[in-house]
């Protein structure tokens, strides 16, 4: 699919990996982007690969990785190009095919919205149709019935997932969810009591934090920008849904993401 792949060793372990597990990564050098595997020494002899299947002229493959042990691990990556750089993506379930990759992806409610919608399958990997918008691992569903408090309106407002490049909601709305303080070192958030917990122990300082919401129900109208995408405009609000790489155990694997 013209991409560069390269398996190295793992160096410099970042806190988040242990010497028993490899990553995934999209590495960057002076001739561009490439996919590089990292593996440990302790466990290269237990990792085999395999395409699954290639689709070179969407530039997407679905790779296998097993891992050897007392039960063997097998794990699913998508990977591919999209709009402006190349992105991995763990994927749950079983997928065998690219296209079952795709959809497995969705949540419930995306392929739910597609039903209701009548999208045919050629189009449900579109970014835009008459579903949703997507941008990167972010879908966008309309709810044009929505009536929102002004006044709780948020503008500029970041969402991401884990330490995945921010997106830029133009005008956001939020309902329920838990409050938590995000550090490079805990980028899903801790609540209240972990966090005055670390502060105690002086590892950190306060103003390395950021208070954010976690698992809100969140709607976007307007401008979306990210760096990697192409901005898209949503005229009414849309539901804002996660794809669902956080529900594979692969997900500690991927080091970038979007």
């Amino acid at each position: 699919m013209g991409a560069r792949f390269r398996i190295s060793g793992a160096k410099g372990p970042p806190f988040w990996r242990r010497e028993t597990d490899y990553a995934i990564d999209i590495q960057k050098d002076r001739h561009g982007e490439f996919f590089e595997l990292r593996i440990p020494g302790k466990i290269e002899k237990e990792i085999e690969i395999d395409v699954l299947q290639k689709m070179p002229g969407e530039r997407h493959l679905l790779l296998l990785v097993r891992k050897n042990g007392a039960q063997q691990q097998k794990d699913r990556f998508l990977c591919g190009h999209d709009e402006r750089s190349w992105f991995v993506a763990a994927v749950p379930g079983n997928a065998s095919t690219v296209a079952q990759a795709r959809e497995a992806l969705k949540p419930a409610e995306v392929r739910a919205a597609q039903e209701r919608a009548g999208v045919p399958a050629e189009k449900g990997y579109l970014r835009k149709n008459d579903a949703f918008r997507r941008q990167g691992e972010w879908f966008f569903i309309p709810e044009p019935g929505l009536i929102v408090d002004p006044k709780r309106i948020l503008r500029n407002e970041p969402v991401r997932r884990g330490r995945g490049k921010a997106h830029v909601l133009q005008e956001a709305y939020r309902t329920g969810g838990e409050r938590v303080y995000v550090h490079d070192r805990h980028a899903n958030g801790v609540l209240e009591r972990e966090y005055k917990s670390i502060l105690a122990r002086g590892n950190t300082k306060p103003a390395e934090w950021k208070v954010m919401v976690r698992n809100a129900g969140v709607y976007a109208r307007g401008a979306v920008r990210h760096p990697d995408h192409k901005t898209i405009t949503l005229h009414c609000w849309h539901r804002v849904h996660m794809n669902t790489e956080t529900q594979t155990r692969t997900m500690a694997k991927v080091a970038f993401l979007d």
